[in-house]
């Protein structure tokens, strides 16, 4: 499976963004998800998490009840609706597909596809 994600852009505090992580291969279905974010300087972190079925999510302390994950199998395409965005939001946003235990880890994931750039003005 191959991952690419979009939707990044330049937004003010308080604003909102949806970034869309398409698929291509049949086997997008198959896997649960992840999204992560690289800020300048730091290291990568994760995000949130969806089940193969969409059917359970997880999320980082940082994002809970300002970001929502969610996926359409039929689309091939994932989603991370974002609200409320603060500055320390700002980062690259990367999807990726699980692969081994660890929901939260990124040595847990593969395939990542090429990220998509967040800025938040304050």
């Amino acid at each position: 499976v191959q991952l690419q994600a979009s939707g990044g852009g330049l937004v003010q505090a308080g604003g909102s963004l949806r970034l869309s992580c398409a698929a291509s291969g049949r086997t997008f279905s198959s896997y649960s998800l992840g999204w992560f974010r690289q800020a300048p300087g730091k290291e990568r972190e994760f995000v949130a998490h969806i089940t193969w079925a969409g059917d359970s999510t997880y999320y980082a302390d940082s994002v809970k009840g300002r970001f929502t994950i969610s996926r359409d199998n039929a689309k091939n395409t994932a989603y991370l609706q974002m609200n409320m965005l603060k500055p320390e939001d700002t980062a690259i946003y990367y999807c990726a597909a699980q692969i081994n235990k660890g929901r939260d880890l990124e040595r847990a994931y593969a395939y990542w596809g090429q990220g998509t750039l967040v800025t938040v003005s304050s």
